[in-house]
C-alpha cells in the first residue's frame, strides 16, 4: 500500500469518531556552539535539505503536506459566511474620526469612581489605566510632562542595566519631552484631543512611528527601508493626542516566540527577569508589565501579542484579520497578521483598538468586514447579554498542558464566569489540530519568506540571527506545492470552526500551554532553538491566525511560583465586541473574587503613583 492518504471531505467528517492527538514536537533544543554549528550544517548544500527532510519528516510535516489528498479548493486568505449581529453593542464609525470612535469606546464602559485611584496610594505597585491618567490631568494632580521625566528616568536608567535587558529599542528623550509638552499645553487651554491625549504608549520595531526607524528587531533593516511617515493606525492614535515613547524590542522579524534578540539584548519578563517575556512583541508586553505604558501596540501572525501578553500578566486583543489597516507596518503583505493592543487591562484595550480600527480600501472590498462594536459594559444590556452566552471547550485540547496549574486556573476562571453570569458551557470537538498547525506554519513562513527575499538576495542573510536564519532554512524547504495544500487545509479547518459557532458564541483555551520558561544563560548571545517550547507556546493561539478569527489574551492568576497564567478567548468572525465582553467579565470576576489584580511586584518597575 503507497504512502497517498485521501482525506474525507469536511462536511463528511463524524466528529464523533474523532480521538485528539497530542501535538509533539521533536526538534533538538540547541544554544551556544552547538547551535551555531547547527545552522551552518542545515544551511550547507547537502547536508543541510537532508537534515531538513529528517526534521519534517519526524513531525510528519510531508505527510500531511504532499502525501494527502484534500478534497477542498484553497483558501487564500480568510473567507467567512454572513454573520449574525452582536448584541447590546454600540456600533463604531470607522470612516469616522479616531476621536470620535474613542469617545463612543468610552461611553461604553463602566461608571468611573476618580476616589478608587487615590486608595492604597501607599501600596507598591498599581496600573494606572488610561482613565486615571486622564482624571489626573483633568484635575491638575499631574501633567503629561511630569509622567514623561518619570518615565525618561525609568528608561535612561534600565539602559545601563548589566545584563542589557532592553525594553526599547529606539528612543528619543527630547521627542517625548516634546509630545508631552503639547498635550500639556493642551490640558492647560481645556482642549485636550481625547481621553487618549496625554497617554503613553509604545510601538514594536516592526511598525513604522515617523521619526523612529523600523529594525524589526533585526541590525540591517533600516539601512534598505527608510520611515517616511507613521503607519496607519499609529497616524490614527496620534490624531488622538497620544505619546509615543519610542520603538520596542522584539524577537528579530517576529520569527519566535521567546521574544530572544542576540541583535540587542534580549528583554525580561517584570515578573521574573531570568524567565522570557514571550515574544514575539516581547518589548510591547514587558514595557505594559512594567507600567511605563498604558498600552503599547504590537503586531500577531502567531500568537506574538497574546503569548507576551499571557506571560507576562497583561491583556492582548488580537483583531480579526482585515479589521484595520496593515500599511506601514514590515508585515503588511501576509493573510494571517494584525496589529493589536496591549494593555494592563481590557477597558484600555478597547480604548486603543477604537483608536486604530479601520479596514483597508482592498479588504473592505475582498472582505466585506461587518461594522464594528463595542460592548456595552456600562448596561444592565451587558448582565443579558453574558446570561446568554455559550461557551465552547474542548477538553482534551484545553487541557494538553506543560503543568496542570496553567489549566486548572484557566478551568477556575471558567467556573467563576459561569457561576457569575450562568453562562452555559459546552463540550465541542476540533478535529485535524495537527494538520492546522502545519497549514499555518507554511503560511507563515512563506509569507515571511517572500518579504524578505530580496533582501537575503542582496547579501543581508548573513546579518541574521541564528535563529531566523533556521528558521528560515526550513521555510526555503517549503514548496509551492506545500503552500496550496496548507490553503486547502485552511479551508478545511475553517468550516470545522464555522460549524463550532452555529453552537457556540466562544471557544475559550489557555492562551499558552506553559507559563514563562527561563532564559538559558547560553542563548544570550547567539539566541536557541527550541521547537518543543514554541510548540507549547503557540499551542491554543493558531486557529486565530490561521483563519483570522478575533481573539484576547486576559490574565488569571499566577503559577507556584509567580508567573502569570492567560485565559484566550477566541470569537466569531469580527466579533470583537463579544470576546472584549467576555474579558471584561473574567477581569471583574476575578478582581472581586480573589484580587487578581495585587500581584508580587519586587521586580517590577516602580508605580507612576509616586510622581
Amino acid at each position: 500500500m503507497g504512502k497517498k492518504r485521501v482525506m474525507v471531505p469536511a462536511k463528511d467528517v463524524d466528529l464523533s469518531s474523532i480521538k485528539y492527538e497530542p501535538e509533539i514536537v521533536q526538534a533538538p533544543h540547541l544554544t551556544g556552539f552547538w547551535f551555531r554549528f547547527f545552522v551552518r550544517l542545515i544551511e550547507a548544500p547537502l547536508i543541510g535539505p537532508f537534515l531538513l527532510t529528517m526534521l519534517k519528516k519526524e513531525n510528519k510535516i510531508d505527510q500531511l503536506l504532499r502525501n494527502t489528498v484534500f478534497p477542498e479548493e484553497p483558501m487564500f486568505k480568510p473567507e467567512y459566511p454572513p454573520q449574525e449581529k452582536e448584541h447590546s453593542v454600540v456600533e463604531l464609525d470607522e470612516d469616522g474620526r479616531p476621536e470620535g470612535r474613542v469617545e463612543s469606546a468610552l461611553n461604553c464602559l463602566p461608571h468611573y469612581d476618580p476616589a478608587k485611584l487615590w486608595e492604597n496610594s501607599s501600596a507598591t505597585f498599581r496600573y494606572w489605566k488610561i482613565r486615571d491618567y486622564a482624571y489626573a490631568y483633568q484635575s491638575r494632580k499631574v501633567t503629561p510632562s511630569m509622567v514623561a521625566e518619570s518615565i525618561i528616568s525609568m528608561i535612561e536608567e534600565n539602559g545601563i542595566d548589566k545584563p542589557p535587558t532592553p525594553l526599547l529599542l529606539s528612543f528619543d528623550a527630547a521627542e517625548v519631552r516634546k509630545q508631552a509638552a503639547a498635550s500639556t499645553q493642551r490640558f492647560e487651554s481645556g482642549n485636550p484631543l481625547s481621553i487618549l491625549d496625554g497617554i503613553f504608549i509604545a510601538i514594536k520595531d516592526d511598525i513604522d512611528c515617523h521619526p523612529h526607524p523600523s529594525t524589526g528587531g533585526s541590525t540591517w533593516m533600516h539601512e534598505v527601508r527608510d520611515v517616511k511617515k507613521d503607519a496607519v493606525c499609529v497616524s490614527r492614535l496620534r490624531s488622538c493626542g497620544v505619546i509615543f515613547i519610542g520603538k520596542t524590542n522584539m524577537h528579530e522579524f517576529g520569527m519566535g516566540t521567546t521574544g530572544n534578540n542576540s541583535n540587542y539584548g534580549t528583554a525580561r519578563n517584570p515578573h521574573a527577569p531570568d524567565r522570557y517575556t514571550g515574544g514575539s512583541s516581547s518589548g510591547p508586553a514587558a514595557i505594559v508589565a512594567s507600567g511605563l505604558c498604558s498600552a503599547a501596540l504590537g503586531t500577531d501572525g502567531g500568537g506574538s501579542v497574546r503569548i507576551p501578553s499571557s506571560l507576562c500578566g497583561v491583556v492582548g486583543l488580537k483583531i480579526n484579520y482585515g479589521r484595520t489597516s496593515m500599511e506601514g507596518s514590515l508585515c503588511d503583505s501576509g493573510t494571517v497578521e494584525v496589529i493589536g493592543p496591549i494593555a494592563s487591562t481590557v477597558e484600555d484595550a478597547m480604548l486603543v483598538y477604537a483608536a486604530m480600527l479601520g479596514a483597508s480600501p482592498a479588504n473592505r472590498i475582498s472582505m466585506k468586514p461587518s461594522t464594528p462594536c463595542l460592548p456595552t459594559l456600562s448596561s444592565d444590556d451587558d448582565t443579558d447579554a453574558l446570561r446568554s452566552l455559550r461557551i465552547g471547550i474542548y477538553t482534551p485540547w484545553f487541557n494538553n498542558v506543560h503543568s496542570t496549574e496553567v489549566s486548572d486556573k484557566c478551568e477556575d476562571a471558567l467556573n467563576l464566569l459561569s457561576k457569575a453570569h450562568g453562562c452555559e458551557v459546552v463540550e465541542v470537538v476540533i478535529p485535524e489540530i495537527v494538520e492546522m498547525r502545519t497549514a499555518h506554519l507554511v503560511s507563515i513562513g512563506s509569507e515571511c519568506l517572500s518579504s524578505l527575499n530580496p533582501d537575503i538576495e542582496d547579501g543581508k542573510g548573513v546579518k541574521l540571527s541564528y535563529d531566523t536564519r533556521t528558521s528560515l532554512a526550513l521555510f526555503q524547504s517549503f514548496t509551492a506545492a506545500d503552500y496550496v495544500a496548507a490553503q486547502c487545509i485552511r479551508r478545511r479547518i475553517m468550516h470545522y470552526f464555522m460549524e463550532i459557532f452555529k453552537k457556540v458564541d466562544v471557544i475559550v483555551t489557555p492562551t499558552t500551554g506553559m507559563t514563562a520558561p527561563r532564559i538559558p544563560p547560553s542563548a544570550l548571545k547567539s539566541g536557541e532553538t527550541d521547537m518543543p517550547t514554541t510548540g507549547y507556546l503557540m499551542r491554543f493561539v493558531v486557529p486565530a491566525n490561521l483563519l483570522g478569527l478575533p481573539a484576547i489574551s486576559v490574565p488569571v492568576g499566577y503559577d507556584k511560583e509567580g508567573l502569570p497564567i492567560g485565559l484566550q478567548v477566541i470569537g466569531r468572525p469580527w466579533a470583537e465586541a463579544t470576546i472584549l465582553r467576555v474579558a471584561a467579565a473574567v477581569e471583574v470576576c476575578l478582581f472581586s473574587c480573589i484580587n487578581i489584580i495585587s500581584v508580587n511586584t519586587q521586580n517590577l518597575t516602580h508605580s507612576l503613583c509616586d510622581v
